[in-house]
């Protein structure tokens, strides 16, 4: 049996997963044991989505070489991941999340507060978040505005000044005449996503920041501003579709009127099946997303406990495995599974500083 010396992570977990539902793979046999000197012979992996596939992958080819017992896996959201990773550290605790965004400050000062000192950061690669489509839907191209006008909760009044009235469009044509008489219908990514967090940063407030008068009210008044270009409509027009990728690819297929905003790694995961439209007139692609020339890019993360490291097995090797060319190069089989690489210069900068365990900074 685990010990219950604390609940932080069968107790953290547990809440998480009352809420959430989701299925864990089957660890290894042994369970950790000893209270002051503890050991693990399995990993506790847990975060984003996006980057779930990736970390189950490479866990997944080190499990069948003999290397490490089958680790729990399971996929939390970027939020949901670093709460768990910043609980405490300890035989109860996760020992590696991954996020579709950075650890923020706060979360970062959450770690420390509970003990967990010494955090390991590495850059995987990047992922866009794309809107697409069913396979035999017509694409548009939107530009940021267009987004803005079709999600959010207040926007400005068509009849002119500047004031701000309850978001009244029902259709793309609505929010834009050159674009097709169809219903918003966006399936999207739940509040706490690290999808939905970026997608406020880069799309929405780009779209909220057209509008001049709204612009100005980053420095007047910061917390007015955040409101309005991340508020969501809740008519239906928008709907959070939760963690569920192959549910909102299945509904995409069967509703061609749907738009959904996912990873780039979903979208080449199903492309016969859905389509990816064009932002700000680029259209989503592994090379639009390396060069980012595609304007919604962003970095994948993992973070891992330097303080596990010696108490939980396999940590170095996975980190290893993890960051090296066999996954991560050129041909990598990570790369098969949709991650847009980093450089290979920065690949092995990345791959050093996971196999010094070099702590990070928020700097």
């Amino acid at each position: 049996m685990i010990a219950t010396r604390r609940s932080t992570f069968s107790g953290a977990l547990l809440s998480f997963l009352l809420v959430t539902a989701p299925v864990w793979s089957q660890p290894g046999e042994n369970a950790p044991s000893g209270e002051s000197g503890w050991t693990r012979d399995y990993m506790m992996i847990v975060g984003s989505t996006t980057v779930f596939p990736f970390v189950k992958t490479v866990a997944n080819r080190l499990v069948q070489s003999g290397e490490i017992k089958n680790p729990m896996v399971q996929a939390t959201g970027s939020g949901g991941g670093l709460m768990l990773f910043c609980a405490g550290a300890g035989e109860e605790d996760v020992d590696i999340t991954c996020a579709s965004r950075r650890i923020r400050e706060s979360e970062f000062a959450s770690c420390a507060a509970n003990g967990v000192g010494k955090i390991v950061e590495i850059r995987l690669g990047f992922d866009g978040i794309v809107l697409a489509a069913s396979r035999g839907a017509k694409l548009m191209d939107l530009s940021f505005r267009d987004i803005f006008l079709a999600l959010a909760k207040e926007v400005p009044d068509p009849e002119g000044g500047e004031r701000l009235i309850t978001n009244p469009y029902t259709t793309w044509k609505d929010v834009n005449p050159s674009l097709p008489d169809r219903p918003i219908k966006v399936l999207g990514p739940s509040s706490g996503s690290g999808t939905r967090t970026v997608f406020n940063r880069l799309a929405m407030e780009d779209g909220c920041n057209s509008f001049e008068w709204i612009r100005a009210m980053r420095k007047e008044d910061p917390v007015e501003h955040r409101r309005i270009c991340r508020s969501r409509r809740g008519d239906g027009a928008y709907i959070a579709a939760g963690e569920d990728d192959r549910a909102t690819v299945g509904e995409l297929a069967a509703d061609q009127d749907a738009v959904a905003i996912l990873s780039f790694a979903i979208l080449d995961r199903n492309h016969d099946t859905i389509r990816g439209m064009a932002v700000e007139g680029v259209k989503p692609s592994y090379e639009t997303i390396a060069d980012a020339t595609y304007p919604i890019s962003r970095p994948l993360y993992v973070y891992a406990k330097e303080s596990h490291v010696g108490h939980v097995r396999g940590i170095e090797r996975y980190l290893a495995e993890l960051t090296g060319k066999e996954a991560c190069g050129d041909d990598g089989y990570l790369a098969e599974r949709g991650l847009v690489l980093l450089s290979q210069d920065e690949r092995r900068m990345w791959a050093g500083i996971a196999r010094d365990l070099s702590p990070m900074t928020m700097d």
